[in-house]
Formats: C-alpha cells, structure tokens, sequence
C-alpha cells in the first residue's frame, strides 16, 4: 500500500529516485546537495511504499503570489498507478490552500500531456518568461 508524506525523504533514497531520472548526468548534483534543494522546498510530497521511496515532487514558493512545482520523479516500475496523480494533487491542493495564486511547473520532456490532464496549460509563445541556461561546473572545480 502506497503511504504519502510531507516528511523529508531519506538523502539517500531520494538520490536513487533521481538518479532514475537521468537528470542528473546534467546536474551532476551530489546526494547532500539534493538533500539540501529538498530541505529548503517550501513543500515535499512523497510516496512510499513500505519504507522505499518511490515517487516525490516539490515546490518552491514564496508562500503569497508564486509556487513552482519542480522534480515530479516516480520510479518507472511504479509509473501508471496514478502515484503522480495523487503527488500533483497534494502539492496543487497545498498551494491552493496557502492562498497562492500563480502555480507554475517545469514539465520534463514527453510528460506534457499529464500535466494537462490536470489542468495545467502551456505557456503561449508570446507570455513571459525565460531562463538562464544552467552554468557547467568547470573541469577544476570541486564540488
């Protein structure tokens, strides 16, 4: 049976949940920096099943006008469950019941379709908003 949480998951879990992404062959994050983006999200949902981490989504936020819903992740063999479903209602929900008024997501590539079905909608070409690409960590540094 699949329990959800707002409790922060385990470092080590959490880092083989994203590691199933293959997110992190960009990132090249480190478990302790995961567990830090994650400890310092103004939300954390979480599914487990038994004591294993299989999915997890989060938001950051201002807590009044923005939230952004970041790293929706559900291990593949527990994909088609409705395990995300259940994750981005939670954090909607949450957001909605702070008051806040802008919900905004990074969608992974090929996954729009799902965020639709609960009525998130592209952004048109014309609206705002643009991004930095993420900075290379040079070849000397260390992380």
């Amino acid at each position: 049976m699949i329990r959800y949480t707002t409790e922060c998951p385990d470092p080590a879990e959490y880092f083989s949940l994203f590691e199933t992404t293959g997110w992190n062959g960009k990132y090249a994050a480190t478990q302790d920096e995961l567990a830090s983006a994650v400890r310092h999200s103004w939300l954390t949902v979480s599914a487990l099943d038994g004591d294993h981490l299989v999915a997890s989504g989060r938001v950051v936020s201002d807590g009044v006008l923005y939230a952004m819903i970041y790293d929706m992740i559900v291990r593949p063999e527990y994909q088609r469950r409705g395990i995300g479903s259940e994750l981005l209602t939670r954090l909607v929900a949450q957001c909605r019941s702070a008051g806040i008024r802008d919900i905004q997501l990074f969608s992974a590539a090929g996954k729009t379709s799902f965020y639709e079905r609960h009525d998130f909608q592209r952004r048109p070409d014309e609206a705002p908003g643009m991004r930095i690409a993420p900075a290379t960590p040079c070849a000397g540094h260390k992380r």
